[in-house]
């Protein structure tokens, strides 16, 4: 009796094992392109640069202050002061400057020596290296206090009793604790017990 119960045609059996390696195809192709999209992902993440806004960099930006005004130097120049002594009141005023290339050389034809024009660059240069390397100070300085106290709220996650809200504490019921539950008694318990 032919295609009785029980019966497996060798035709029946191919189409059934075709079933099933294409699904187990399906399942390979998936699990390999999970296992290659988790493998693209994983790279090296490369440090984030902050970028100084315009605004900030011009509140870093160190103002010039000219006691000694560039008037005055231009007559101390025309007075034929030399020019070591017209550096020395610069500096004895603690003045700096803030040139644009056109009023050094304005400055230059009213007689300012060239000595006295490169002595206020180069302060002003030195006035702006400095401003720069004190904020860098203090950026490194609170990047540094904020890896020390995440480092530390990191190990204080491994201590069995921690609580990121109320602190360490030595066991369950040791120290202050808010009491969450119904009961009686007070709302904070200290020591031992209930």
């Amino acid at each position: 009796m032919a295609g009785a119960l029980g019966d497996d045609s060798p035709i029946e059996d191919k189409n059934m094992m075709k079933h099933w390696m294409d699904k187990a195809g399906g399942v390979l192709l998936s699990g390999l392109l999970l296992v290659l999209s988790g493998c693209a992902t994983t790279g090296v993440q490369e440090p984030q640069i902050k970028r100084i806004s315009q605004e900030e960099l011009e509140r870093l930006m160190p103002k010039p202050t000219p006691n000694l005004t560039l008037d005055e130097i231009v007559k101390l120049s025309k007075d034929k002061m030399p020019p070591e002594e017209i550096i020395a009141k610069i500096k004895a005023s603690n003045s700096t400057y803030e040139l644009t290339p056109s009023q050094v050389v304005d400055l230059n034809k009213q007689g300012v020596s060239p000595k006295v024009l490169d002595h206020i660059q180069q302060a002003r240069e030195q006035v702006m290296r400095d401003a720069y390397a004190d904020e860098i100070n203090k950026r490194e300085k609170a990047k540094v206090e904020q890896e020390r106290r995440m480092r530390r709220e990191y190990q204080m996650r491994s201590y069995q009793y921690y609580d990121p809200w109320w602190g360490y504490s030595y066991g369950p019921y040791y120290g202050y604790r808010p009491f969450y539950g119904p009961g009686f008694g007070t709302r904070f318990h200290y020591g031992w017990g209930w």
